[in-house]
């Protein structure tokens, strides 16, 4: 069965912090080198609910990682407010509740599969729980590799470190930024596959930024499409499939159907 999500009961009033992520009216404006501005996002409304996963698609350069960033409190809105868990952003950042994992792995090279893992509890200043280590380890298909260095794995075991890494405090809200996106096409589907079984045993509200239409629709419980810079929410899709999910549903017409429906929308002016 699908993820039951806690959404605001309809014609209630509604609040921030109805919401696991809200991005409210927010536009982002940076100054660059030469002094010039650009505008990345303009008024973008974004509501994700308590456990639901939401994959964002759009073109290169349109402000998706923008987006994840303003939500991971690694920029600030120059417009609107982005609210996370009825909070700012930066104060579950400081409080170590946002997991955040890149294309770039950022594994330390010089410390082994276990204590890369385990290194947000020293940054956050605790004490390891090496058993919440160990369940992570295991989850994520790595408990036989716990000894290793980043360099004696391939990219996708690397990429599922980075994942076990993000998700080892227990974050309220998981982000991912184009986790699988260095991956060969046949490491990829394996990787997506993967993530989802992995996101059906913690169930943690989820934004996932990609290129892929195909991963989209595996992963997500809702694909928003962006549009070109400056980046504009254009459609919105809930995606029916149940959970889990078999690689097999790729193959049915409802996902091909939906597939050709997303990669319109993201041609320019929607394919006209």
């Amino acid at each position: 069965m699908a993820a039951v999500l806690e959404h605001p009961a309809a014609g209630a009033a509604e609040t921030a912090a109805d919401w696991a992520i809200h991005v409210d009216h927010v536009g982002k404006v940076f100054t660059l080198d030469d002094g010039q501005q650009l505008t990345a996002i303009e008024s973008v409304d974004l509501r994700i609910g308590k456990g639901e996963f939401v994959a964002l698609l759009g073109p290169s350069g349109c402000g998706k990682s923008t987006i994840l960033r303003l939500v991971a409190a690694l920029e600030t809105a120059s417009k609107g407010r982005v609210v996370v868990e009825g909070t700012d952003p930066l104060a579950l950042s400081r409080a170590h509740r946002l997991g955040v994992a890149f294309q770039d792995h950022a594994l330390l090279p010089w410390l082994t599969v276990r204590d890369n893992v385990a290194l947000p509890y020293k940054v956050a200043g605790r004490k390891v729980d090496q058993e919440r280590v160990r369940a992570l380890l295991a989850l994520v298909g790595l408990d036989t590799f716990e000894n290793a260095r980043p360099r004696q794995l391939s990219g996708g075991m690397r990429q599922r470190v980075s994942i076990a890494r993000a998700l080892v405090l227990k974050p309220d809200v998981l982000l991912l930024d184009e986790p699988f996106g260095a991956l060969d096409a046949v490491t990829r589907r394996h990787m997506n596959v993967e993530l989802q079984r992995i996101w059906s045993e913690q169930k943690i509200t989820t934004l996932l930024v990609t290129h892929s239409v195909e991963e989209a629709l595996f992963l997500a419980d809702r694909v928003v499409v962006m549009s070109g810079r400056p980046g504009r929410v254009i459609k919105t899709i809930d995606v029916p499939f149940a959970r889990p999910r078999s690689p097999d549903v790729q193959r049915t017409a409802e996902f091909h159907r939906l597939a050709d429906e997303l990669t319109l929308a993201l041609e320019p002016e929607g394919g006209h």
